[in-house]
């Protein structure tokens, strides 16, 4: 068993501010700390605040409906009345110098002949300190994110941009050597050279072709080096038809599919390669 007098030793040592509240929510007691908690705010004696109505300091103004003290006082009534065994919430309390939160529990005081609380504050500053910063850090980090997430986006259209330039350029290419170089040299090699002069042209012939090769990336870019009946050709190749099929197909010679394929293996740059004209082909879809 307790001393007589050692409850209210044990209540003043608490550092939670503890206030007793009668059925009406009238302070009846308070403890140590409560009391200098008051007197550090500017409270004139006596600070013990008994005989004060907490219900009453805790009510909310006239027109507003929601608010912190209006919870808390819904909660003390709740408890007064039995609805709730305990009621816990927490409230910003700042002084002009500094932010504070305190949580408040009630609780029902256990004495069978008197209906009456408990109420405690607990100063949860540093907790809420803590979670301000978390937020705080959630909120950089998101807009991090966000920043990231926006250059990802320019850099990708700025890739995109660049592929797009790249296979213009390409294409220029492709477009330039068919239109403004391999017509004439294919008239020069046709011409009246010696055997030194044609074995030359038709060096630089392959080795153009060789070098616009690399750029072909799709049948669409392979259409414009060739001829009509080279597409054909090269199509039917492509779908794997023997040169008996296609010259049935193209109602010409089998010979003549020979020539158009070493054409095509020519305009490829496959001349000096054992690369299965097929396989290239299906490669460029």
């Amino acid at each position: 068993m307790f001393e007589p007098g050692l409850y209210q030793v044990i209540v003043n040592s608490m550092s939670a501010h503890v206030a007793i509240l009668d059925d009406q929510g009238v302070i009846i007691e308070t403890n140590l700390a409560w009391q200098e908690f008051a007197r550090d705010n500017g409270m004139e004696e006596p600070c013990d605040s008994v005989g004060g109505n907490y219900l009453e300091a805790c009510e909310l103004p006239p027109g507003v409906t929601t608010g912190e003290n209006g919870n808390v006082a819904e909660g003390i009534r709740k408890v007064l009345r039995g609805e709730l065994q305990e009621f816990l919430d927490h409230y910003p309390c700042h002084s002009p110098t500094q932010k504070r939160w305190f949580a408040v529990r009630v609780v029902p005081f256990r004495d069978n002949e008197k209906r009456h609380v408990i109420v405690t504050h607990e100063n949860i500053t540093p907790i809420m300190e803590i979670q301000e910063k978390l937020e705080r850090k959630e909120g950089e980090l998101r807009h991090e994110r966000e920043r990231l997430e926006e250059t990802n986006v320019a850099l990708r259209v700025l890739l995109r941009q660049r592929e797009q330039d790249k296979t213009k350029i390409e294409e220029t290419i492709y477009d330039n050597v068919h239109r403004l170089v391999l017509p004439y040299l294919e008239q020069l090699v046709q011409g009246r050279l010696s055997d030194k002069q044609r074995t030359l042209t038709e060096v630089i012939d392959a080795n153009l072709r060789d070098i616009i090769s690399p750029f072909l990336r799709s049948l669409s870019s392979l259409n414009m080096l060739l001829t009509p009946q080279e597409i054909e050709v090269a199509h039917f190749v492509r779908s794997g038809r023997t040169s008996k099929e296609i010259a049935e197909v193209l109602g010409i010679s089998t010979s003549g599919v020979d020539f158009h394929r070493k054409k095509l293996r020519q305009k490829l740059g496959l001349t000096n390669s054992a690369k299965n004209l097929r396989s290239y082909l299906l490669s460029l879809e």
